[in-house]
């Protein structure tokens, strides 16, 4: 029986798993690397760590005996989106990649939305506006601040990009993860000239885009070894981590609506045709589907926040501090009795797209413990990723049931707030996997396995339990919503003061 293996890049580790064609898994394996934070604010990776996770976790499985490696028919390759990697002449790394959550380049997003001729003209141009994480102005930041290195590059990568590079010695993209660079023109799916002239780029820099599930390299005999794989293996373009994770959780039709409660949360609804904000409170962003696009908005500080209030308050609970903090956060009644929190604690991006946004606590008395406080993290959370909800629906996509997936979705109570934040039905599907699932998805399409990214995901995927909202507690939320979203806007001079 045939074998499809994703790999996922992902900013704290990569995960490969190998799985079926009928999406059974035969096992996953995982290697962490070490993030770059050289300044307040920086963020970076050296690429070769993410080349030999690529390889340690595929020749791991090989080693466990997952699978014949004569299996093995197709790689799917999956990872975090906007990172910079920049080469030389020689296909050399020049620097550490800029990574999604890097917020040195304010200045150079003002210039780019500048030599546009303006925030509408960006959006007309590329569907989104200019915002820290994206790639373009990582480019531009080079240019400006190591013109050095810059006089160097020949060729910019994505993360994943670089790892195919390594792979399989061929230098591509494809249109999910290109769409956030802000140099492509989401709506006809092409690198957009247009903007690249007016930034005073060489196209060059920027290598061929192809569809998602297009098998247009293969594993290279170096690469085979290493892997303990033959060679020749089909290796398909991919996806950015959330077109991957879409997919892998199929949210493939218009009306399927996902969730995912990671480090950073992420919103993602499935569209036929480009629906883009006119204000860029959202992404659009071409899907991993052929011809199709989807709108996302993105919270930077999801279950990282829970993550933070473990790590700095709660240190005393032990390796259980998360179910410990989620058992008492279920004492507290909806609402936390007025207690808010706001979780910017690296920035917002959507629907603010504020790097200097922070984190608070608002409206605490002297009834407020810190099973208040874990609760309000938690609706807190929820409420940011309401956010992106409602602008899904100003812009008239449908949204029929959510898929939760992440972290968020492993606990009972937060599905159950979740469905209430949100006001609407939930549900949780047999594939938990994330973007590696769904990378090894478009690698079963790519090698012909299944006849189109929808056939594999209705092969593969099942939904295992729904929520429905609990109404008493979804009219309460329903009342509290709208003062979270003021509470931004009422801080919002003093984040900026204190960024200063």
């Amino acid at each position: 029986m045939s074998v499809f293996l994703g790999i996922d890049i992902g900013t704290s580790g990569t995960k490969t798993l190998a799985v079926r064609a009928d999406g059974t898994s035969l096992g996953s394996a995982s290697a962490e690397y070490p993030l770059l934070t050289p300044r307040p604010g920086w963020s970076e990776q050296e690429p070769r760590h993410w080349a030999d996770a690529a390889v340690q976790t595929v020749r791991q499985l090989v080693n466990d005996g997952a699978f014949d490696p004569s299996e093995v028919k197709g790689i799917g390759l999956s990872g975090q989106m906007h990172g910079s990697v920049f080469l030389d002449a020689n296909h050399e790394v020049i620097r550490p990649a800029l990574l999604w959550n890097d917020q040195r380049t304010a200045a150079q997003c003002e210039a780019i939305t500048e030599a546009a001729g303006g925030r509408e003209e960006l959006i007309r141009m590329v569907a989104n506006p200019a915002l820290t994480g994206f790639t373009a102005p990582k480019i531009l930041w080079l240019r400006d601040e190591e013109p050095d290195r810059f006089a160097q590059l020949k060729t910019v990568l994505l993360p994943k990009d670089y790892v195919r590079w390594t792979l399989t010695g061929v230098l591509e993209t494809e249109v999910s993860d290109a769409s956030g660079t802000l140099l492509l023109d989401v709506r006809n799916r092409r690198w957009s000239d247009e903007l690249i002239g007016k930034l005073d780029l060489d196209g060059g820099l920027l290598p061929p885009v192809h569809e998602s599930a297009e098998a247009t390299a293969e594993l290279t005999p170096k690469a085979a070894e290493a892997m303990g794989l033959p060679a020749g293996i089909p290796v398909v373009c991919g996806a950015g981590d959330q077109a991957a994770g879409a997919v892998g959780n199929g949210i493939v039709r218009t009306g399927v609506v996902s969730a995912a409660l990671g480090t950073s949360g992420v919103v993602f609804a499935h569209s036929d045709a480009p629906q883009i904000d006119p204000e860029g409170r959202a992404h659009t962003f071409c899907h991993a589907v052929p011809g199709k696009w989807h709108v996302m908005g993105v919270v930077l500080s999801a279950a990282g926040s829970l993550q933070w209030f473990r790590n700095r308050l709660c240190m005393d609970l032990g390796d259980s501090a998360f179910d410990r903090i989620t058992h008492r956060a279920e004492e507290v009644p909806p609402g936390c009795e007025g207690v808010y929190f706001l979780p910017y604690l690296s920035g917002e991006r959507t629907p603010h797209a504020d790097p200097h946004a922070r984190g608070a606590w608002v409206g605490m008395n002297l009834r407020t413990d810190r099973a208040a406080l874990g609760r309000a993290v938690l609706e807190g959370v929820t409420y940011a990723m309401r956010d992106s909800l409602e602008i899904i629906k100003d812009l008239n996509v449908p949204i029929g049931e959510v898929r939760l997936s992440g972290g968020g979705a492993k606990s009972p109570f937060w599905r159950q707030m979740q469905a209430d934040i949100y006001h609407e039905p939930c549900a949780i599907t047999n594939a938990a996997e994330g973007p590696a699932y769904g990378a090894a998805i478009l690698a079963m399409v790519g090698a012909g396995a299944h006849a189109s990214v929808e056939a594999a995901c209705d092969a593969t995927i099942s939904v295992t339990d729904r929520i429905a909202p609990d109404e008493r507690a979804a009219a309460t939320y329903d009342a509290l919503y709208p003062a979270y979203g003021k509470l931004y806007e009422a801080l919002k001079p003093h984040f900026a003061a204190a960024a200063e």
